[in-house]
């Protein structure tokens, strides 16, 4: 091989409830990927294939173990990523960095308190739901509401939406799997209403204790399973008295408990974290 091995870059990939990553230990100085570089690794045909890439990097906060920092498919950047913080907290696990039960990983937005609850099994701190339209963002209403209304393209889409540190858009349906996912995804995405766009959700309540989701991700389409939009979704739900405050969320690519004790409390979320296989990118 005519690359030398000093160019190769060390990866875990990883999983979430099928939300799957790339994640890079740069503690040691390492560049950041380019945006370029963040697509190329996630291509799943010419790449590693991914969701999200998740890079491990000094911690900012003092009594923090790490920080990390997220880029989506398309080479963007993103704010908030529950699945990929359980999984950034299952790898310092491993890796020896992270000791107990309880210790705390500094995500772009704020530091996030974790708790290992079993062998691949972790709690999220995700932070305090904010529904005020300025906060999501959202253009076009003054106050918060329980539902919003928007005209789409000869549709009057109703939806609720809240910020997790992210914008999203939760979408109520009788029946998920015929969902339209792909066409009103991309359609609020891209709405004037959301100027930072939006991580859109589509849930349907089975009962008081537990719900089916589907989301469409900025940046990446719909994935198997999103951390921050089953937060959204569930606290959208149970602002509405269709969710207890602790409830189970469905996802395609597994189930994740939400818990909400009150409206001024973070959100916490359980899940698992997966180790998939390690290697090496031959920049």
């Amino acid at each position: 091989m005519s690359k030398s091995a000093s160019s190769a870059l060390r990866f875990t990939k990883m999983h979430g409830a099928g939300n799957d990553f790339v994640v890079l230990d740069l503690r040691d100085g390492t560049p950041a990927p380019t945006p370029a570089l963040a697509a190329q690794l996630a291509n799943r045909h010419t790449g590693v294939g991914c969701d999200q890439i998740l890079t491990i990097e000094p911690p900012r906060e003092a009594g923090s173990v790490a920080a990390y920092r997220i880029w989506n498919s398309d080479g963007s950047q993103s704010e908030q990523c529950g699945n990929g913080a359980r999984c950034i907290a299952a790898w310092l696990v491993r890796d020896g960095a992270a000791e107990g039960s309880t210790f705390n990983i500094d995500s772009p937005l704020t530091t996030h308190a974790i708790e290992r609850i079993g062998d691949d099994q972790y709690a999220v701190a995700m932070g305090v739901p904010r529904f005020e339209p300025a906060q999501v963002p959202l253009l076009g209403f003054a106050r918060a509401r329980e539902e919003y209304l928007l005209p789409l393209q000869g549709d009057q889409v109703r939806f609720g939406a809240v910020s997790m540190g992210n914008p999203h858009a939760v979408v109520e349906v009788g029946l998920v799997d015929a969902a339209p996912v792909e066409r009103l995804g991309p359609l609020l995405q891209q709405h004037a209403s959301f100027p930072q766009s939006v991580n859109v959700g589509f849930v349907q309540v089975l009962d008081p204790q537990h719900a089916r989701l589907r989301v469409y991700e900025r940046g990446v389409g719909e994935t198997l399973a999103c951390g921050s939009g089953a937060c959204a979704a569930a606290v959208v739900m149970m602002q509405r008295g269709r969710l207890q405050r602790d409830a189970v969320m469905s996802l395609p690519g597994g189930d994740l408990r939400l818990r909400w004790p009150a409206d001024d409390a973070p959100v916490v979320m359980s899940g698992p974290a997966a180790f998939v296989f390690e290697g090496e990118w031959i920049a």
